[in-house]
C-alpha cells in the first residue's frame, strides 16, 4: 500500500513518515507531484505554523485542485493538526483566510473564558463516549486515553454529527477529530502520541487497506 505525505514546505514531515514505516506492507514517500499523489491508496496533510502561510504554500504547488481530485476518487485522506485545520472553509488567524472547503466550517481561536494558557501544548486526553460519530481512526482506543496537542486555534464544523472526539481544555471543550466519509483528521499529532498515536495511525492504514 502506498501512503503519500504531502509535502508542501510546512509540516513535521519526516515523524510522521518514521510513525507509517513501523508498518510491514506500507510504502510512505513524501511528495507534491500530482500524479503521485493521485495514484498514493491513501495520503496524509500534514501541517505546523499559520493557517494563512500553509493556504499560500499550497496554492504555489496547484496543491487544492490536486487534494480536491484525490478526495472525489473516494480515497482516505487525514489531515493532522494544522492539517485538520486546511480542511475547512476558513480560519480567523491573522484576519479571514480561505481554506480548501472540504469541511463545512471554520477555524477560530480559543474562547477567552479558557483557563488555560495558549498555544495548547501538552498531553491531554479525548473523550469518544460524548459523541454521536463512532470514529473509525479510534478502534481499540479507550475514552479519555491521552495524545499529543499543539495549537492555538481550534475547528467548528458545521455538522456536528462528523465530531468523532472532544477534549477539554481549561474550561473549554472543543472539537478534536473528524470524520466525514473518505476524510479523517484530528488535531492532535498521532505521530508524537507513542502507543495510542501509533494506534491511530494504523487505523487509518486499515482504512486505506479495506479502500484498495
Amino acid at each position: 500500500m502506498k501512503v503519500v505525505v504531502i509535502d508542501y514546505g510546512i509540516g513535521n514531515i519526516q515523524s510522521i513518515m518514521n510513525a507509517f514505516r513501523q508498518f510491514e506492507h506500507v510504502h510512505v514517500i513524501e511528495s507534491d507531484d500530482e500524479s503521485v499523489i493521485l495514484d498514493a491508496d491513501a495520503i496524509v496533510l500534514p501541517g505546523v505554523g499559520a493557517f494563512k502561510n500553509a493556504i499560500e504554500e499550497l496554492e504555489k504547488r496547484n496543491l487544492p485542485a490536486v487534494l480536491e481530485e484525490y478526495v472525489c476518487q473516494n480515497k482516505p485522506l487525514l489531515g493532522i493538526c494544522l492539517g485538520m485545520q486546511l480542511l475547512f472553509e476558513s480560519s480567523e488567524e491573522f484576519g479571514y483566510t480561505k481554506g480548501l472547503g472540504f469541511i463545512k466550517g471554520s477555524v477560530n481561536r480559543f474562547p477567552g473564558t479558557t483557563n488555560g494558557k495558549l498555544p495548547h501544548v501538552s498531553w491531554n486526553s479525548i473523550q469518544t463516549g460524548s459523541v454521536s460519530c463512532d470514529g473509525a481512526l479510534f478502534r481499540g482506543i479507550k475514552d479519555e486515553d491521552d495524545f499529543y496537542f499543539v495549537h492555538s486555534y481550534i475547528c467548528n464544523p458545521e455538522r456536528k454529527d462528523i465530531i468523532t472526539s472532544i477534549t477539554n481544555y481549561g474550561d473549554v471543550g472543543f472539537c478534536s477529530s473528524v470524520q466525514q466519509n473518505n476524510i479523517y483528521a484530528c488535531q492532535f499529532h498521532p505521530e508524537k502520541s507513542s502507543t495510542n498515536g501509533l494506534a491511530v495511525i494504523k487505523n487509518f492504514i486499515k482504512v486505506a487497506t479495506e479502500n484498495v
